[in-house]
Parts: C-alpha cells; sequence; structure tokens
C-alpha cells in the first residue's frame, strides 16, 4: 500500500521535536529547518537487498570518517546499525525481534539480527525501544542489561488519523502486511464462522508468497465472495478506510508496537487485537484482547462487535487510550535520552 515505511513515520513524528538538539542529518533527501550532510541515495528500501546491503558497508566504512569530520560525540541510528570497531558513540533504536521471533533459515535479515544486531548493541552508549515487551526481547535474545535499554512508546498522525464521525460501513478491516507471523490464515478461519453478511477487508501490498495460499484458503472456506484483498490504498484513502470498519482485527502473534490499533482509536474505530507482546500495552483495556493462536476467540470477538453498544463502548474508550499517545510526547523523551549521552 502506498503507506511510508514505518522507520519514515517513525522519523517523521519524532524529527520535529529534536531540533533543539541541532542535529545534522545523513539524508539523501532535504529536511528544511535543519542541517543535513548529503548521502548517497541508492541505500534505501526501494533498492530492495542491493541497497540494505550498500547501506550496511557505507555505515561501517565510510560513516565512521564522517562521524570524524564532523567531530561528532554521538550518532543516532533509527535502526539497528551503527559502526562497529570504531570511536563512534551511539544510540540505536530497535523496533522489533521479529527476524529473530519468525525467522526463516535463508533469510539475510535473519542472519544480521542474529550475528550483525547483538555487535551494534553491545557497543552502543544506550538502546531506545518502541515497548517494554521489546525491552524484554532485548534482554532475553541478547542479555542486555535493562538499564542499558530505555522503551519509548510510539504515536501516531494526528492531521490523518482522528474521529471523522463516518458511518459505519459493512466489513471489519485488518492493516498491514501479510507475513505469516500476522496471522491471517486464523483470521479468514476466525471469520467464516461469524454470521451474517458483514465482509472482511485485507488492507495492504499483495505478497506473491502468501497471498495465494490465504485466497485459496477463503474459497475453501466458502467466503471468498466475502473477503477482499486490497491491492492498493492510498494514504488518503487509509484513515476513511478505518474509519468506516466495523472494527480494526489485527491479530498478530508478535508485534514491537502495533501501530493500526493507535490510528484506528483514533479515528474512533473499535479494535480487536492479541493479548501478546507489545498490544496490550497499547490497546490497554479500550479494545477486545484476544489469544491469536485461538481461532474461536477471533470468531466470537468479531460476533460480538456486530453489537452497536459493545462497539459504541470501544469507540469511546479507544478514543480516550488514543489521546495518551503523540510524536511530541515521543519526541521529547527520546531528545532527553539524546542529550543525557552528548
Amino acid at each position: 500500500m502506498a503507506e511510508p515505511t514505518g522507520i519514515s513515520t517513525y522519523l517523521s513524528g519524532i524529527l520535529p521535536h529534536l531540533k533543539s538538539l541541532s542535529p545534522v542529518l545523513l539524508s539523501w533527501q532535504e529536511h528544511p529547518g535543519f542541517q543535513v550532510e548529503p548521502v548517497p541515495n541508492n541505500m534505501n528500501a526501494q533498492y530492495g537487498f542491493r541497497g540494505h546491503v550498500r547501506r550496511l558497508i557505507w555505515t561501517q566504512f565510510q560513516l565512521p570518517k564522517l562521524y570524524q569530520q564532523r567531530k561528532a560525540n554521538l550518532l543516532f541510528s533509527p535502526i539497528p546499525e551503527a559502526p562497529v570497531y570504531s570511536n563512534c558513540r551511539s544510540i540505536v533504536m530497535v523496533h522489533d525481534l521479529i527476524p529473530l521471533r519468525f525467522g526463516r533459515a535463508k533469510s539475510p535479515l535473519t542472519a544480521y539480527f542474529r550475528y550483525g544486531v547483538p555487535q551494534v548493541l553491545n557497543q552502543a552508549e544506550h538502546i531506545i525501544c518502541n515497548s517494554i515487551a521489546t525491552a524484554q526481547d532485548l534482554e532475553d535474545f541478547f542479555k542486555i542489561s535493562a538499564n542499558k535499554i530505555t522503551p519509548i512508546l510510539l504515536a501516531y498522525d494526528a492531521d490523518r488519523f482522528f474521529d471523522r464521525n463516518l458511518p459505519t460501513a459493512n466489513y471489519f478491516l485488518y492493516v498491514g502486511r501479510q507475513d505469516p507471523y500476522k496471522n491471517l490464515q486464523r483470521l479468514i478461519a476466525g471469520f467464516a464462522a461469524v454470521s451474517g453478511e458483514a465482509e472482511l477487508w485485507i488492507a495492504g501490498a499483495i505478497d506473491p508468497r502468501y497471498a495465494p495460499a490465504l485466497q485459496a484458503q477463503a474459497e475453501q472456506l466458502q467466503i471468498a465472495n466475502r473477503v477482499k484483498f486490497l491491492r492498493y490504498v492510498t494514504a488518503e484513502q487509509l484513515p476513511i478506510l478505518i474509519g468506516q470498519a466495523i472494527a480494526l482485527v489485527f491479530p498478530s502473534l508478535w508485534e514491537g508496537f502495533g501501530l493500526p490499533i493507535l490510528e484506528a482509536m483514533a479515528c474512533g474505530t473499535p479494535v480487536i487485537t492479541s493479548n501478546l507482546a507489545s498490544l496490550p500495552e497499547v490497546a490497554g483495556d479500550a479494545a477486545i484482547l484476544i489469544d491469536p493462536y485461538q481461532v474461536q476467540e477471533i470468531s466470537e470477538a468479531m460476533q460480538m462487535m456486530l453489537k452497536s453498544e459493545v462497539r459504541s463502548n470501544l469507540r469511546a474508550a479507544g478514543l480516550a487510550r488514543s489521546r495518551l499517545f503523540s510524536w511530541e510526547k515521543t519526541g521529547k523523551e527520546t531528545a532527553a535520552i539524546l542529550e543525557k549521552f552528548s
């Protein structure tokens, strides 16, 4: 879908609140109001695996030179990448350890998290992460002391995601990727047992590795006419899509944060989500929490959401919950950590 990446969403949210530190941004894009050190523009996600490899090589061999030239005393990386075996002092951000929890044997990303990330984290002056659940993962997977980790919850774009008081349409909504850990197979199975004529809309780029099996599952369950795979949703359309849903259903097996459920609550849309990882931290008591491994729990929660009284109560609770989150708060807490180690 035509949505920014999670990393770019995070950066655009916190950057305005880091201005007081007068940072020099390393970027291939312009950032009005900031001093920018240009870097090669072929190292981002749009270049796929080669782009990532180029960035890793540049980080290890060119970034330390820039650090010395600038006479810098601290590097902040919004991902767990930083020079190792160098004199660069760094603070890094870790969003999740999904590549280790749900790793694939031949995946370069899993290999990097297994062998590269520990070196980056051990050398870092401090680590920021996006939830208590991710902090616990850092302790469990890498044996890092809790004193070296600061969880700072994320936020949402309040200019895009807000209560438009839209009429409720006849669909449940899932937003996100189609990787197995997102649990769409159980979501579709749970939806098959929901009575009535409601539909299930799955918003996110069609992944050829997983979508055919999910579509075949819907066919086999004889609900293909009620399960819609949305191939493209613009950034402008997404808040409307969320705002008109019966509920957002987000039964992921693990998340570092779970931004879609916060965006849904901000739109006044009730939420069904998992009782695992960071998701209860974000949802609080403003959502129906289910065991994502239990198809019956997913189904029962969706059936419950067809009652207007349930939706009304969760709508009010979600709107109140969402107001506890802001990029200003996230940015200022991040700036405080960076200033402490500068």
